[in-house]
C-alpha cells in the first residue's frame, strides 16, 4: 500500500470517520464498517482531508480545469476543502453545491456558489458509493445545467460492492453515464491496514463476510 492511503486511513480512524460495527447504509444494506464525513469537524481535519482529495484529483484528472461540486451537505465542506488544496498546488477552480431546498427570494434558486455555463464540466466531491443511490440523485440535479458535463466523481473510499447487478457499484455508475470515479483508498486498502494494525481479526472477517454476499464480481 502507497504511504499516503496508509496515512488516509489513519486519519479517517484518529478523526472517527471510519467506525466499525453495525451500520445501515443509504442503501438500506446492513455493513460492518461506515465512513461518516460528518465527523470532520475542525480546521486542521477539512485541511487535511482536502489535501488528500486534491492529490485524487491529480492523479486522476491531472490539472484539468473543471469545476467542484459538493452535494448537500457532507460533500459541501470537501468541495470547498479540495478547492483550496488545489488552489495551493496552483489550480484555482471554482466550487458549488446545491440547497435542499430551492429558495424563493434573493437570489433564489437551488445552487449555491458559481453556477457551471454550457460547456463547462463538473467533478462531484462524495464521501462514498455503496450501491450508487447518491450519485444518482446528484446527476438529477445536476441535469438542469443545460450543457454542463459531469467528468468524474472522487470519494474517499470504494467499497468494491456490487450496485443494481453483480457489477461493481462504481463500475455501474461509469458505465451508466460516462465518467470515471477515482477513489482515495479501497475496501481491500482497508482491510490490509487492520490486518498490519493486529487484533482487528473479528472486523475484518466481518468485512470479508459482508463482501462474500455484496461483493462485486470481478
Amino acid at each position: 500500500m502507497k504511504d499516503y492511503k496508509k496515512e488516509f486511513i489513519d486519519f479517517l480512524v484518529e478523526a472517527n470517520v471510519l467506525k466499525f460495527g453495525d451500520f445501515i447504509a443509504k442503501s438500506g444494506r446492513r455493513i460492518p464498517y461506515f465512513i461518516n464525513a460528518g465527523e470532520i469537524k475542525t480546521g486542521a481535519q477539512i485541511r487535511r482531508l482536502g489535501g488528500f482529495y486534491a492529490k485524487a484529483y491529480t492523479e486522476g484528472l491531472g490539472d484539468k480545469r473543471t469545476v467542484l461540486y459538493g452535494p448537500a451537505y457532507k460533500g459541501i465542506s470537501i468541495a470547498v476543502s479540495a478547492a483550496q488544496a488545489l488552489s495551493e498546488k496552483g489550480l484555482d477552480l471554482p466550487f458549488f453545491f446545491n440547497r435542499k431546498e430551492a429558495k424563493d427570494h434573493g437570489e433564489g434558486g437551488i445552487f449555491v456558489g458559481y453556477v457551471p455555463k454550457p460547456g463547462e464540466e463538473v467533478v462531484i466531491t462524495e464521501d462514498v458509493i455503496t450501491a450508487g443511490t447518491a450519485i444518482r440523485e446528484s446527476m438529477e440535479i445536476l441535469s438542469r445545467l443545460e450543457g454542463v458535463k459531469v467528468a468524474a466523481t472522487l470519494i474517499m473510499v470504494d467499497r468494491k460492492e456490487r450496485g443494481r447487478t453483480q457489477k461493481g457499484a462504481m463500475q455501474e455508475i461509469e458505465e451508466e453515464f460516462g465518467f470515471p470515479v477515482y477513489s482515495i483508498v479501497d475496501v481491500f486498502d482497508i482491510i490490509e491496514y487492520l490486518e498490519a494494525k493486529g487484533g482487528m481479526g473479528e472486523d475484518i472477517n466481518r468485512i470479508r463476510d459482508y463482501l462474500s454476499v455484496y461483493g462485486a464480481a470481478e
